[in-house]
């Protein structure tokens, strides 16, 4: 039987609800957990331990009481430091907000307090949430459990690390560029990267603090050790938001496969644009065969859209555009620089295709941004015809397993090695790229071990707004034992 740190959130919930455990004993389960092993891992930046076992105590008595329970009740959790909690420092890994106390909680917080969850606290991200890998000059940086040498990833990667190391159930993290997603993939457990605007994102940060306006692309979503786990948190924060609650109401479309032998599963494992791992394509592959003989009808999947030459392009500037709210006006001029030498950029080292799109974004007038935001749109309208033939795509994540630190400058001169090739960096954002883009569901699920011990996961995208499929899905391959988390080594033996 798993230790209660390892259990997952939805058995401690049913406990909890049952009183066959209180919120105190777990909520200081998960504190001893912290205190021993986050020397190690550096994932948690911010802990509360007074008022989480204030707030245990309180869901204890509560229950005591015959009042009726939320879905969450007493059980503690840790928060991406990039969600606003009130009274609980909140910094996105920037040094101009070390000492930035919210006075109220984000939408998402709101939401998970009401269903009886107890912060405990924050997990480290990236500055700004803006790399793939965790680490600041406020926090330092957070190990993989898995391999200490390696990262989490990012930005979520403080969120996966506190998972696969048992000192959490349940997070909550963002992506723009794969920050759910690619963590999940390092680390070896479960995320889900929503639906467009599912989930509300007013107070979070970026923007800055205060910021009312949703950014483009960007989501936020569950993290967890198992499928069914997503589900239960989705099922908590997603919705309207409140100004929108008059408007409209949640109604996720149910999910379409209830078994393996139902589903309709399309693969896309390869392109030319953006190599993968040898190991990887071959998990991935075996995962086709095992589908196939479990009844599932798996094919490659053909559409125009399967196409990164299609993909990059707008998802390059788009994304170059969103940020280049932040940038100095050095910054930009760099990148419109960038831009133009785009040709000739490979002469200086490997270059992610169509990254010089990424440049002419950040520069570009708005009636340009408007263009590409209607090519867009046009796309998620064309992607419904994929979903006619299949029920979810299979693709990578991202082109290998947990990459080594790698904290050098200028960040668009790192590299990272595929099938003993150097590449660029940026090609880590190419296989996300597609549901980002077209706002599809998109869950990030554990199926495997290299032979080097470092796990890695398939992204499993769905149509718009059928995440429960996607979810589903996920499901029906852990019950299988085609999926599921596996714990890192003895964590005591890594430090």
């Amino acid at each position: 039987m798993n230790p209660l740190h390892y259990r997952s959130a939805t058995e401690l919930v049913s406990d909890l609800k049952e009183g066959k455990l209180t919120s105190t004993e777990v909520t200081r389960t998960f504190l001893d957990r912290i205190r021993q092993y986050n020397d190690t891992i550096n994932a948690v930046v911010t802990l509360d331990e007074e008022k989480s076992l204030e707030a245990a105590r309180s869901a204890d008595e509560a229950l005591a009481r015959g009042e009726s329970p939320g879905p969450l009740h007493g059980l503690p959790l840790t928060l991406k430091d990039t969600w606003e909690v009130a009274g609980m420092r909140c910094t996105a890994g920037a040094p101009a907000l070390q000492n930035y106390i919210p006075k109220s909680h984000a939408d998402v917080v709101k939401r998970l307090e009401n269903a009886g969850a107890i912060i405990l606290g924050k997990t480290n991200v990236p500055i700004y949430a803006t790399d793939l890998q965790s680490y600041n000059k406020l926090f330092g940086i957070t190990n993989n459990p898995h391999n200490l040498a390696h990262t989490p990833g990012g930005s979520s990667g403080g969120a996966a690390a506190a998972l696969a190391a048992g000192m959490t159930p349940l997070e909550v993290g963002s992506d723009l560029a794969g920050s759910i997603r690619t963590p999940a993939h390092f680390c070896g457990i479960f995320g889900h990267k929503p639906s467009r605007a599912l989930v509300p994102f007013r107070g979070h940060i970026p923007g800055p603090p205060g910021t009312q306006s949703r950014p483009d692309l960007a989501e936020g979503g569950p993290l967890a050790r198992s499928a069914k786990d997503l589900e239960l948190l989705l099922n908590v924060i997603a919705g309207p938001t409140e100004r929108e609650g008059n408007s409209w109401q949640l109604a996720m479309a149910p999910a379409s496969i209830h078994s393996l032998e139902q589903a309709r599963v399309g693969l896309w494992l390869k392109d030319p644009l953006c190599p993968v791992d040898d190991e990887l394509v071959t998990g991935y592959e075996q995962l086709g065969r095992d589908l196939e003989n479990r009844g599932a009808l798996v094919a490659e999947a053909q559409h125009n859209l399967l196409n990164l030459e299609h993909i990059l392009p707008a998802y390059f500037n788009l994304l170059g555009s969103l940020l280049s709210t932040s940038l100095k006006p050095a910054q930009r001029r760099q990148m419109k620089w960038i831009a133009r030498l785009e040709k000739w950029l490979h002469l200086f080292g490997p270059v992610t295709a169509f990254a010089g799109e990424y440049g002419r974004g950040v520069n570009q007038p708005v009636y340009q941004w408007m263009a590409w935001n209607e090519t867009r749109e046009k796309m998620r309208a064309e992607i419904a015809s994929l979903f006619e033939e299949f029920d979810i795509l299979l693709t990578p994540v991202t082109p290998t397993t947990a990459i080594r630190h790698d904290h050098s400058h200028p960040v668009f001169k790192r590299q990272i090695t595929v099938a003993g090739q150097p590449r660029a960096y940026m090609d880590q954002f190419c296989w996300i790229a597609l549901a980002t883009l077209l706002g599809l569901p998109a869950t990030s699920v554990p199926i495997g071990k290299t032979k080097d011990g470092l796990p890695f996961n398939v992204q499993v995208i769905g149509a718009p707004g059928r995440d429960l499929t996607t979810l589903r899905f996920a499901e029906l391959l852990e019950a299988e034992g085609l999926a599921g988390f596996q714990r890192p080594p003895d964590l005591s033996r890594l430090s």
